[in-house]
Parts: C-alpha cells; structure tokens; sequence
C-alpha cells in the first residue's frame, strides 16, 4: 500500500501525504484504531497514535515506523517535527472527506504548505489486490453462513429486531469482526423502505422479509440482500421478484472492466422499466465495496467514470412499492477485463418458508 500511496502522492506534486480518516488510516496499515495519523514520504512512512493503540500497533503494523504522541500533544507537533526532518514542502490532506473544519485546523498549524489531496485514495482503493479480495470473500462466507441459518428463525411472530439481532450475533460468531453497517431487516409494508430500520414490527404470513447485511474481515467489507415470503407468495409478489431477479441477472451478464458504471445500471433499469415498475427503482444498480461499505466505483445513471479489472461491486436493483412490499436482491462481483467473478453464493431464487 505504501508504494501505490508514493506512486499517486508524486502525481499531486506533493512531498508528504497525511492520512487521519479511521478508513485511510486502516487501508494503509491494516490495524483499526480510532485515533492516529498516518505519514508518508519518500523517506518515512510513520504511523503516530496515543497510549491506547502503542502496543498493539508496534505488533500488528508492518513497513511502518510507530511512533507514540505524548499524553496532550497534538498530532499536529508531532507531524511538524517528522516535516522538519523530513524537508517537506507540500503536504496532501484529504480534504473531500474532512470537514472544513478539520481541514483548516490542519492547515493553519502544519509548517508545510498544505495542498487538497482529492480523489487520490479513492482510486488506489478502487483495485483490490488477491490479500484484499480474500479477505472481501471471507467477510461474505460469513454473511451466507448467517443467511442460512437465519431462515429457520423467520416466521409469523417474530420481529424484524429480533431477525437482526440473530444476524449480528451470527456474523460476529463466526469470526467477523464487525458488522459492515447496521442490518437492515424490513417486513411486509416496511419491506417498501430501502434503507429501513429494523423495528418491533412483526413478520406475518404472506410477507416478504429483505435483509440487507455484511460483516468485516481484517479491516474489509462483506454486502448481501436476500429477500424471502413467508407462508406463501401473491402472483404480484412473484411477478416483481422475477423482475428484479431478471434485471440483476442482466446486470451480473454484462458487468465487466472497461464499462462505465451507468452502462450496467442501464441494462437492469431498462428491465424493471420495461415491466412497468420504473418508478420504483429509485436507487443505483450497485456500488463500490472494500475498507467501506460505499466505495468508488458508482454503478448507478451517475456512474460515469470506466471500472477497472480488480473493482468489487455490488449488483442490487429493487422495486419498492409504498404501502405494498418490496424486493431487492444483493450479490458481489469482481470485475474482469472479459467479465465479472460473483462472489456471492447464497441461492437467489425465492425462497418461501
């Protein structure tokens, strides 16, 4: 990582880099830590925390120096001294994901001449490397293993809370160390709510139940929805099912590097538009995943910039009709130069239980 981070650090004709978001500070060095810099050059490449991390960084964290901020020191002297040293000029912020705040504070107490990082980080991170998607793929056989073993607790009296709780405890069994966010688990008209908060609601026959939910392996993502009937399913609730089923498919037949995100969104919106449900399908086909749940690139009609080989991304079109229920169906995909690889395992085709 360090290497790549030099590589585009010269790009912005810049002496230094300096990392202070929890995602950055983990992609460079691998080790979670809710306080710490990180520092790159061409000579030094430091990592500087408090008392808390010290002992576990010097253990965890490898091709970095760490270095230990004294109780009340701000980073920035500590920074300061390592510029002097180091001869530094210009220094690189990442000023698209701090506050302005944040980033003028910076600015106004280091001793080099700061200059906005931009989308740097964001296309090293785009391209995940074999360690990388190893550990995307382990997060994900997590979620399947959940996934499975949460269908025998939904039926009639159940509570989306409780389904969710089930899924956190599982993931975190089985050797996740986090979830990627907060599960989302909606049923019968909650269903129609894309990003729903699970609630006391409870699961009745006749419902869908969708789940959207991952974990974290070492540091990276795992994203999977599964929508399911209970009981039985209306010709209705068939009928959108398949569609969405047909549209992500679509989507997953012709995802590959080369393409522009909207290029994909457009094949699977095309689908769902087509079967009269247009206006339903109000968000993006899928997403970068990695360090973070949302990631470069963006699959959706603003999805404009070309997918490499190496990109992980998620295909999920839906169709929520308010009042009504909803589907959507999540799986994740690797892109190829010729193709995609989909990472996801779990069965798509609904399930009734």
């Amino acid at each position: 990582m360090i290497s790549k981070i030099r590589t585009e650090m010269k790009k912005l004709n810049a002496d230094a880099v300096l990392l202070t978001t929890k995602c950055n500070r983990r992609y460079a060095t691998d080790f979670p830590s809710s306080a710490g810099v990180v520092y790159i050059s061409e000579k030094y490449a430091i990592f500087f925390t408090d008392f808390r991390y010290i002992e576990a960084a010097k253990q965890k964290i490898k091709g970095f120096e760490v270095r230990q901020v004294s109780v009340g020191e701000p980073y920035t002297t500590a920074v300061n001294e390592v510029l002097a040293h180091d001869r530094v000029s210009k220094i690189a912020l990442e000023n698209e994901v701090l506050t302005h705040s944040e980033y003028t504070n910076w600015q106004q107490k280091l001793t080099a001449e700061v200059v906005p990082m931009g989308q740097m980080m964001n296309r090293i991170r785009r391209v995940k490397t074999e360690a990388e998607l190893e550990n995307i793929i382990a997060a994900q056989r997590i979620a399947e293993r959940a996934f499975e073993e949460i269908l025998d607790e939904i039926r009639p009296g159940v509570t989306e809370k409780q389904i969710a709780a089930k899924l956190t405890y599982l993931m975190l069994l089985y050797g996740g160390e986090n979830m990627s966010f907060d599960p989302i688990v909606v049923t019968g008209v909650n269903s129609s709510k894309p990003h729903g908060v699970p609630s006391s609601a409870v699961v009745a026959e006749g419902d869908f139940v969708t789940m959207d939910f991952g974990c974290i392996v070492n540091g990276y993502c795992s994203d999977m929805t599964r929508t399911v009937a209970v009981g039985y399913a209306t010709d209705e609730m068939r009928e959108v099912y398949e569609t969405v089923l047909k549209a992500q498919k679509a989507g997953i037949e012709i995802a590959k590097a080369g393409l522009r995100g909207c290029d994909v969104d457009k094949v699977a919106r095309d689908i769902i538009a087509e079967a009269g449900y247009g206006e339903y399908f109000g968000h993006g086909f899928g997403h970068g995943v990695g360090v973070e749940i949302h990631e470069q690139p963006t699959v959706s009609m603003k999805g404009d910039s070309i997918m490499e080989a190496g990109c992980v991304i998620t295909a999920e079109p839906g169709i929520y009709i308010p009042s009504k229920f909803g589907v959507r169906i999540e799986d994740m995909l690797y892109l190829t130069e010729d193709g995609n690889r989909n990472l996801t395992k779990a069965p798509k085709e609904l399930i009734i239980l």
